[in-house]
């Protein structure tokens, strides 16, 4: 963890206070430094409580970015103004400066049901010139795992996405990143469904009144478990501030 960055705590978790997360992490990659990004929301904040590997891999991050409308609350009950900013306009901005760059700066998606990732990279790829995104699903055999590793040594991509759910995407990085020391690690969620158009990102009006985990419901109602975290994490927030 890069300490001579402004943080603050979320439930022990740090959350890094930058006006401009995606030209810092382009900064450093000019510099030829790589970067793990964590996307903190309350959920993850919740399992890491009580998951030391977790814990401990966002702890070797680099970065830690507040993706969930519920970190944002709680900075601000803590007297921390701060924007929030969702992995995935993160991860649309890093594509979008790569594109620009133009130098063909390879790309890749791991994650996802068959299909997908490959149709998430399809997408930017028509959108953005200059994009050089290869992709792999994310159900793998033990052989097929080691020979993505010795592509992703080959290959050395710029950006490296990893669409595999909280924890395991952060497990993996945590575990590979030696393998591209240079690269901007992500871990993306569900980025690469929306972007393959298997799903669809809330409407503005649920983003804008921090009910975006509501509508992810509503698309995916076997998560009420899980979501069972978000009312744990706003009584802790009142209580401890």
């Amino acid at each position: 963890m890069d300490y001579q960055l402004p943080q603050f705590p979320v439930l022990g978790q740090p959350v890094h206070i930058l006006d401009d997360y995606p030209g810092w992490l382009m900064s450093r990659s000019h510099q030829g430094l790589g970067s793990h990004v964590v996307t903190l929301n309350a959920e993850m904040a919740m399992l890491a409580e009580r998951n030391q590997k977790l814990a401990k891999a966002i702890a070797s991050s680099e970065l830690v970015i507040p993706d969930g409308a519920g970190v944002v609350l709680y900075l601000r009950l803590k007297g921390k103004t701060i924007k929030r900013c969702p992995g995935i306009e993160l991860a649309e901005s890093l594509l979008r400066q790569v594109g620009q760059m133009g130098s063909n700066e390879p790309v890749f998606f791991y994650g996802g049901s068959p299909g997908v990732a490959i149709a998430a990279a399809d997408y930017w790829q028509r959108r953005v010139n200059g994009l050089a995104i290869a992709s792999q699903h994310g159900y793998l055999s033990e052989t097929e795992e080691i020979e993505l590793e010795t592509s992703l040594k080959e290959l050395q991509p710029k950006l490296i996405f990893v669409g595999l759910g909280v924890p395991r995407q952060e497990f993996w990085i945590a575990k590979n990143r030696h393998l591209c020391p240079q690269a901007i690690w992500v871990g993306v969620g569900g980025s690469f469904d929306i972007w393959a158009g298997v799903k669809t990102r809330a409407p503005a009006f649920f983003c804008d009144n921090h009910l975006e985990w509501l509508y992810r419901l509503y698309q995916e109602p076997w998560r009420w478990r899980r979501m069972l975290a978000l009312p744990h994490f706003a009584l802790k927030a009142v209580f401890k501030s």
